[in-house]
């Protein structure tokens, strides 16, 4: 199952630009704040060169990477001003297109331009965000709530399991009647049964795409990395627009989210070149990759996620499964039957097979092991499973 990144932001902040360059869907783009609240959706490849390399040495029938879903919603502000009149939260429909998703990617826009008015009338992310976050934070209020009622009912049976869970409820109510995330309330592996249930928006993993102006990116990359080293960055002695940048980097540190600068203009202009002088575009503004890539990536490192690989004649192919994933469990990617029948595993890391050329030669020089069923599939490991076919 694909993993799915739901793209949330305000009005004009360009979130479906960016999720046209992420997917290549061609979405239209409205020049004005629009209400609906119909969503894009799109499934991409995840970029992985150990999957081309491998190709070109096995030369398979076929060669599949991963893929990432991602969901565009139209721009909160506007889109639910009546339901937040009501103190309602963002409205089923609206919801029922990001509850699902694996993580939210939070566009705020930084960069300024005359031609694309801010539906603030000026350019404050943090702002921004506070915004957004009481939209989703009164959605989730919403939930609770009902959750509360249906839950004080159950309640009066005497079993202690209702009174647990509106326990659990009454804490998170009360954190969001504080403008608090849900994230932010203690939450035991006991609770997580009932916070699963309810799809909580403020509890999803969460990640900041800055959408900056195109002659800013290079300086944005270069506080986002200082301040990820833990350099110390003085908003209030950069550059305007860089100010903004500081100050999402700094509360994203502190919630322990992620954060990416992208500029969704530059990224929809390079879509239109060929790789090779996208690439030498990126090479000359001292980019490595384009923000597109780096969006994937974050989503794979807020969801714990690795990749492994299956390689040989017929296929190419590139596994997704949690951090810390037994052989057995990475196996039932594959089919069900191999987890069930479970033997041994035969792993190579790519690394040391691209240096080797081939299971052969790994085999000899003693990089290719045998595993069992308590060994844990590193992100890169090729994977070749042993099972019995009778279990």
């Amino acid at each position: 199952m694909a993993l799915t990144i739901g793209i949330i932001g305000l009005p004009q902040s360009g979130k479906t630009t960016l999720f046209n360059t992420l997917t290549k869907a061609g979405a239209p783009v409205s020049g004005y704040a629009t209400s609906t609240v119909q969503a894009n959706l799109a499934v991409v490849q995840v970029p992985d060169t150990r999957v081309d390399s491998l190709s070109e040495i096995f030369q398979p029938r076929k060669k599949t990477y991963t893929t990432v879903e991602f969901v565009d919603v139209a721009g909160m502000g506007q889109a639910t001003q009546a339901a937040k009149e009501k103190k309602e939260g963002l409205s089923a429909e609206f919801l029922g297109h990001i509850r699902n998703a694996d993580a939210l990617a939070i566009v705020l826009r930084t960069f300024a331009n005359d031609n694309v008015p801010h539906v603030y009338n000026t350019i404050d992310p943090i702002r921004d965000l506070d915004s957004l976050n009481a939209e989703l934070v009164m959605t989730d209020l919403s939930t609770v709530e009902r959750r509360i009622e249906r839950t004080k009912k159950a309640a009066k049976s005497g079993d202690k399991k209702y009174q647990q869970e509106l326990d659990l409820l009454l804490r998170l109510q009360e954190a969001l009647n504080e403008l608090k995330l849900a994230r932010e309330v203690e939450i035991s592996s006991q609770d997580k049964v009932v916070t699963d249930e309810l799809f909580l928006l403020t509890l999803k993993p969460r990640m900041y795409v800055l959408n900056t102006s195109e002659d800013m990116l290079g300086s944005a990359n270069e506080i986002l990395a200082k301040i990820e080293q833990g350099e110390v960055v003085d908003p209030e002695a950069v550059q305007k627009e860089l100010k903004g940048i500081a100050q999402v980097a700094l509360r994203a540190k502190e919630e322990g989210a992620q954060v990416v600068a992208v500029s969704a203009k530059l990224e929809a202009e390079l879509s239109e070149l060929s790789e090779e002088e996208s690439n030498e575009y990126l090479e000359a503004l001292g980019l490595p990759q384009l923000g597109a890539d780096r969006v994937i990536q974050v989503g794979y490192r807020l969801l714990n996620l690795i990749t492994f690989l299956t390689a040989g004649e017929d296929e190419v192919r590139a596994w997704t499964v949690t951090r810390g994933a037994k052989a057995p469990e990475a196996a039932g990617k594959i089919h069900t039957d191999i987890e069930k029948g479970f033997i041994r595993a035969e792993v190579t890391h790519f690394k040391d097979f691209m240096e080797c050329g081939s299971f052969a030669a790994a085999t000899k020089k003693g990089v290719q092991r045998l595993e069992g069923r308590e060994y844990e599939i590193q992100d890169g490991d090729i994977a070749h499973f042993r099972f019995n076919k009778g279990k």
